[in-house]
């Protein structure tokens, strides 16, 4: 009798263990040393929103490494994307700063302007400006984090740029878009936004590289990236030449 009830325990148990720690399954960092030899390596950002997790990623043989998770202090607006100005909503979708996106000198120590709004949010007529990652822990429409984490993603965007990548993209989720999850907001009013986000994030968890994302029909669609020489077979060609 114990061995048959040890026996139901064990078959009882493995999905709900299975099932958990897949949908709780984070990626892990790189360890200190291989992190401080990354800077000046293309970078990655990936923000979710009800997780208040900023991801840094960073490029290593031709996949995306996780550098950091840093905690977000705030945001506004609950989920959903930025809709008009003055609606108080942090930004959600597909963004892609340069070097003049970077604000060093900005009242909320350091910040980095994401781009609202892009060619999605002008093709659905949205509104808004300064919308920023930022440090100072205070935010209105921003992602705020702590002086130090910012100081540690801005020296790594800042020395990305300055080794020769010309643009930084950051996608910004509501959450991280499982099926589970999806599931469980599948009665949002944002659902088709949503679902325009979801192969973007499929698409890193499963190559390990940024998506290629452009608007057509004012939809945000996936498609197939750009085959690009890594950048330091670039900087000899250059050379060469």
């Amino acid at each position: 009798m114990f061995r048959i009830a040890l026996l139901l325990a064990m078959l009882l148990s493995v999905p709900l263990f299975t099932l958990g720690t897949a949908a709780a399954s984070e990626p892990v960092p790189v360890d200190q040393a291989l992190k401080h030899k990354l800077l000046g390596s293309p970078v990655y950002i990936q923000i979710f929103k009800q997780e208040r997790k900023l991801e840094l990623y960073a490029e290593l043989q031709g996949e995306y490494r996780l550098i950091g998770t840093y905690g977000i202090c705030d945001f506004s607006g609950g989920l959903g994307n930025k809709r008009r100005e003055g609606d108080f909503k942090s930004p959600e979708g597909f963004y892609s700063v340069d070097m003049h996106h970077l604000k060093p000198d900005s009242k909320f120590y350091r910040a980095i302007n994401i781009g609202f709004p892009n060619d999605y949010d002008v093709a659905q007529g949205y509104s808004g400006k300064y919308l920023m990652i930022h440090g100072n822990c205070k935010s209105i429409g921003c992602y705020a984090m702590t002086d130090q984490y910012m100081d540690e993603i801005f020296t790594y965007v800042q020395a990305a740029f300055q080794f020769g990548q010309r643009n930084v993209q950051i996608s910004i989720y509501p959450f991280r878009m499982t099926d589970a999850n999806m599931l469980a907001h599948k009665n949002s009013s944002y659902i088709s936004f949503w679902n325009e986000l979801k192969p973007g994030y499929d698409y890193f968890q499963k190559n390990h590289i940024p998506p290629n994302i452009v608007v057509s029909a004012g939809k945000y669609v996936l498609t197939q990236p750009v085959k690009v020489a890594p950048l330091a077979s670039q900087l000899a060609f250059a050379t060469v030449k």
